[in-house]
């Protein structure tokens, strides 16, 4: 496996815990730079507590090539099938982001009102597992519901998860990670937003020209290149 990028796969697990995209239970991928049928995933792990050591490597079909006894992540073929799906996508996230779930569950749409998540404005699709497969406990584990997932996606950056959380994709680690932050971040301003407006008011969201002219050159580097850096302190120090 290519060091510096497990590197920034622990890097990355952090980086979305510190900021509240992920709890507990959520997980990061990348798409091995060796072999495109291939990803790097931690094993089932707290994120905030990942290092390098702990990520393992899976075929698309999301069994592990090298587990040595340890547990994977019940939500893989999140992962896997959405990489099948997505030559062009090299970075996964599956969150609980807490500001974006409750767009899963009502008619309010997740909007473009700020500019470091003008993705949006792509679309947002919702996953209804319902429509799947009824009677399951939302989660995504089996290649058949992870295939459902990804369909819902379709060519989309990101999609909602119903009573659960939502997908976020990119061409690389930072443009996953960053748009997984600012969602989460966008989706507490939209509701801001509508609190101020009131039933009765309006908001200024941004257009289809602003949306275009946005997400092009929206790579995240920036924050990225601060975001690890004080991630991998932090895991080089034990904390």
């Amino acid at each position: 496996m290519a060091t510096n990028l497990v590197e920034d796969l622990a890097a990355a697990n952090r980086i979305l815990a510190q900021y509240g995209v992920i709890d507990g239970y959520g997980h990061v991928s990348v798409r091995s730079e060796r072999d495109p049928r291939r990803y790097l995933l931690s094993w089932a792990l707290a994120p905030e507590l990942v290092t390098e050591e702990d990520i393992m490597e899976y075929g698309l079909d999301s069994n592990p090539l090298n587990d040595r006894g340890r547990e994977s992540v019940r939500e893989r073929f999140i992962h896997g099938e959405i990489y099948k799906a997505r030559p062009e996508v090299n970075a996964v996230v599956h969150n609980h982001s807490p500001s974006v779930i409750p767009f899963g569950l009502t008619r309010e749409s997740l909007r473009p009102v700020f500019h470091m998540a003008a993705f949006i404005g792509e679309g947002v699709p919702n996953f209804e597992i319902r429509e799947a497969e009824k009677g399951t406990d939302l989660l995504v584990k089996t290649p058949y519901l992870g295939r459902a997932l990804a369909t819902t996606l379709g060519g989309k950056p990101a999609a909602l998860m119903r009573g659960h959380g939502a997908v976020v994709v990119g061409e690389n680690l930072a443009r996953a990670v960053g748009r997984s932050v600012y969602l989460e971040i966008s989706a507490r301003m939209q509701m801001q937003a509508m609190m101020i407006a009131g039933p009765t008011g309006t908001i200024t969201c941004m257009d289809d020209g602003e949306v275009k002219a946005s997400v092009a050159p929206q790579n995240y580097a920036r924050a990225w290149n601060m975001w690890r850096r004080n991630a991998l302190e932090q895991m080089r120090s034990g904390r």
